[in-house]
């Protein structure tokens, strides 16, 4: 499955700190729970990356 392929997956994203000083998504799928941890820079990181990629997608037309 790429990043342009349709799913009918249902999932629940969850985002917030941990007590580790770690920045924490954390999603759920039927049967899957996956923590993933960045440190603050990296959250950074993906943070303009998710804000460019909108941008990105704002501008496409459907």
């Amino acid at each position: 499955m790429g990043i342009n392929s349709q799913s009918d997956i249902e999932a629940n994203l969850q985002i917030g700190p941990t007590d580790n000083g770690m920045v924490r998504l954390f999603i759920e799928a039927t049967g899957v729970e996956i923590p993933m941890d960045f440190d603050p820079e990296e959250a950074d990181e993906i943070a303009e990356e998710i804000r460019a990629a909108a941008r990105v997608a704002r501008s496409v037309k459907t």
